[in-house]
């Protein structure tokens, strides 16, 4: 009808992309409730399963290896095709593994459903951070994606003492199929709400993906030295925070320092809290200062020293304990900055098959690295039996633990060989001029 004016797409309104973000959020938000929830259920687990240490490990690893294995796919396949469908894909499958995991009595089949939340949640990184791209302008990417690692990080602690107490009153499988159903009702209004296209116009990222994606660039991505340091740098860097608050970290402050379930939850739960703090912090500090790797040195060396003193002082104070794990994880943090290094180091068409490689690092180390610490647990193992379930002395944790400083000593090492990236902080000094 001539003379009215056309109604305004709901895509058109200055908060959408918040609201976009804050689904994308959700997923990641997600995506670490269902990863360390094995901690919280370590007992029930081995008891339900009939299995030894390095059998759960293996377990809880599942989800890791179809996590990596599906991360060598998921950056090309976000850069090429809808990130709409396929993230609200992967939420799905996520959702429903954990219905059936909830569900079934075989650890064969366990083992499965686990490998179905690993797979869909392989796509909550690089969904965050490709959409973030989509929708937001330069300057502002780079304080958003640190904010990845608070979204995250707020679903590791939602996933230790809130998830334990549910645990504790309703049974695992009660607390596992509740999370399901929240994954599939997520999936549904994440395909209901995002799109892929910014209304506002193409973003430098989209308008390079628009002309195609060659094998040959791909090829450069996966032949380029730095992508692999800061790959590797990132798996060994994070690891730690995973397997420790992901696995193993609970039964060992229980053993250590004689606390509850519960307790124990709610001191893992601070490291995820430093490093959901540390991640837009130590971002922000770094775009100021124009250093990234001196702020990846320091932020490694502070963890390493923190995760030493609660692994093997077993003699600190509740409250010590507390806070040297809020600072390890704050120090772990600044592994997001790799993120950044290599979004700088690479063509902007390529920024999630890039992202998506790097993010590949956590899957890598992960899917073996709880099963590792379960086997030397298992080496040392008295034969001591407590309610059916396998005692671990502090002893036996401190030894298999042991590894965690090990891998943090590497990524030290590694970041003497990482070229820092000037590209970013250039074009800021051109848009400033």
């Amino acid at each position: 009808m001539t003379g009215q004016l056309p109604k305004k797409h709901f895509t058109a309104y200055a908060a959408y992309p918040i609201l976009i973000v804050m689904l994308c959020a959700a997923f990641l938000f997600y995506k670490y409730v269902l990863q360390v929830s094995p901690s919280i259920m370590t007992h029930q687990l081995m008891r339900e399963f009939q299995v030894n240490g390095v059998g759960l490990g293996n377990l809880a690893a599942t989800f890791f290896y179809a996590y990596f294995i599906t991360q060598l796919f998921v950056g090309i396949l976000l850069d090429k095709y809808s990130v709409r469908l396929l993230s609200s894909l992967a939420i799905l499958i996520s959702g429903l593994g954990a219905c059936l995991f909830a569900d079934t009595h075989s650890l064969l089949l366990a083992g499965l459903y686990r490998a179905m939340m690993g797979f869909g949640a392989a796509f909550a990184t690089v969904c965050y951070l490709k959409t973030t791209a989509v929708w937001f302008k330069p300057k502002q990417f780079a304080f958003i994606s640190g904010l990845l690692a608070t979204a995250a990080m707020l679903g590791a602690v939602f996933g230790e003492a809130p998830l334990s107490f549910v645990v504790q009153s309703y049974g695992w499988r009660a607390c596992l199929t509740g999370c399901g159903i929240a994954g599939i009702l997520l999936a549904v209004l994440f395909f209901v709400v995002v799109r892929d296209q910014s209304f506002f116009g193409p973003s430098a990222a989209s308008q390079q993906t628009k002309h195609g994606i060659s094998l040959r660039a791909v090829a450069e991505v996966l032949k380029s030295k730095q992508n692999w340091l800061l790959t590797f740098y990132s798996g060994l860097s994070f690891t730690p925070v995973a397997v420790f608050g992901g696995l193993w970290g609970n039964p060992f402050l229980q053993e250590s320092y004689t606390i509850s379930q519960t307790q124990a939850a709610s001191l893992v739960s601070l490291s995820f809290l430093g490093l959901a703090f540390g991640g837009p912090i130590l971002g922000l500090i770094s775009d100021r200062l124009g250093k990234r790797m001196q702020i990846m040195l320091l932020g490694n060396l502070l963890a390493l020293a923190a995760l030493c003193l609660v692994i093997y002082c077993s003699a600190l104070s509740y409250w010590m304990v507390g806070i040297l794990l809020f600072v390890f994880g704050f120090g772990v943090s600044a592994f997001m900055l790799a993120f950044a290094v290599g979004k700088e180091s690479n063509p902007i068409a390529l920024a999630a098959t890039v992202i998506a490689l790097i993010n590949s690092g956590d899957g890598i180390l992960g899917s073996f690295s709880e099963p590792l610490v379960g086997k030397v647990l298992d080496w040392q193992w008295s034969g001591k039996i407590v309610n059916g379930v396998h005692y671990f002395s502090l002893k036996d944790y401190q030894t298999a633990l042991s590894l965690l400083p090990v891998y943090l000593l590497i990524a030290i090492v590694l970041l003497f060989f990482v070229r820092d990236s000037k590209r970013h902080f250039n074009a800021m000094a051109e848009l400033e001029a």
